[in-house]
């Protein structure tokens, strides 16, 4: 029996692409999803934002994040096509309990950080 769950797909792609072809490139990937009976629940492009690091040179990217809801199979078969693409420079899946869980995470760090702060004014 094959599960669903929900995830959310981070995509890094090239700068150079016109942002209004974003939407419509990423479409054609996630239609592996749909297929398989998979639903895409949103998409978000961030648009260009600087790199943490350089990646292939450039140190700009178009930042895009899908929230979809799909088999484990056709994540990996989504995930394996992005990265045949010379045009995405990045991509990372996480299932969406996980994303929810690194963002604790990190707000948790933040927090403790302000407290440590905090206590030393």
């Amino acid at each position: 029996m094959t599960h669903i769950h929900q995830y959310e797909l981070m995509v890094i792609l090239d700068p150079e692409i016109d942002e209004r072809q974003v939407a419509p490139k990423l479409d054609g990937f996630l239609k592996v999803i749909t297929a398989d009976g998979g639903t895409i629940d949103n998409v978000d492009v961030w648009g260009k934002r600087r790199l943490a690091y350089e990646i292939q040179k450039k140190n700009e990217g178009i930042y895009a994040v899908v929230n979809f809801t799909g088999t484990s199979d056709a994540t990996k078969e989504l995930d394996r096509q992005l990265k045949l693409n010379e045009q995405i420079m990045r991509t990372k899946v996480l299932r969406a309990e996980e994303a929810i869980a690194l963002v604790a995470a990190e707000k948790e760090r933040a927090d403790a950080k302000a407290a440590r702060k905090a206590a030393k004014a």
